[in-house]
């Protein structure tokens, strides 16, 4: 099993051997799920922080977890400033690629297929806009597959023609220090990661 922290150390650095700030573009899939990320990397990176979820079913739910990012954005300090972007709240861009796939538990094969829809239109918009590296927050969640992320965005990053900073920000106890930001700022955590599949899910437990 690859190591990605240890991946994302020697790339950090690398970079500060350069003496230099890259600009990250960075997929977030909420305000809790940032806000570890954000307080790590900002030291490194200058950061765009890229919503792009159209796996969120309900727009009430979509707009409550964009309110939160920007409201963590204004509130957090951080060495580099951070700034935001929101991609388009298309959901039928994600119902077309659950086709068939509706019926497999969370954690499956329509959960990767997720992941390629949001790192793809990430990897897009960082070559578009000239990004030294994109990623994505995804990885903190203990119930995302870190390997399936990384292969995804390795691939994302070949074809758009700009890097993937490789990473698993569970490690080192990433995922325990989002939830104590979480408490500090007061921030809404979901119980469940967006789409009405997921939702159903947690709704059973």
């Amino acid at each position: 099993m690859t190591n990605y922290q240890k991946i994302l150390d020697k790339t950090i650095e690398n970079i500060t051997k350069e003496n230099r700030t890259p600009t990250l573009l960075l997929h977030a899939c909420c305000a809790p799920c940032s806000s570890y990320v954000l307080e790590y990397l900002s030291e490194f990176f200058s950061i765009t922080l890229f919503f792009y979820n159209p796996n969120i079913t309900e727009e009430e739910e979509y707009r409550k977890r964009v309110a939160e990012a920007k409201r963590l954005i204004s509130e957090m300090p951080t060495k580099n400033p951070v700034k935001f972007l929101e991609g388009r709240y298309d959901p039928e861009r994600f119902f077309e690629i659950a086709k068939g796939l509706e019926a497999v538990p969370e954690g499956g094969a329509r959960c990767f297929e997720c992941y390629r829809l949001r790192l793809r239109e990430a990897a897009d918009i960082a070559a578009e806009n000239g990004f030294d590296y994109f990623t994505t927050t995804l990885s903190i969640s203990p119930l995302k597959n870190a390997q399936k992320l990384n292969e995804i965005g390795g691939e994302e990053a070949e074809r758009a023609g700009v890097p993937y900073l490789f990473s698993d920000f569970k490690k080192r106890e990433g995922y325990k220090r989002s939830i104590q930001l979480s408490a500090q700022y007061g921030l809404y955590r979901q119980n469940y990661c967006g789409c009405v599949y997921s939702r159903n899910e947690s709704e059973k437990i």
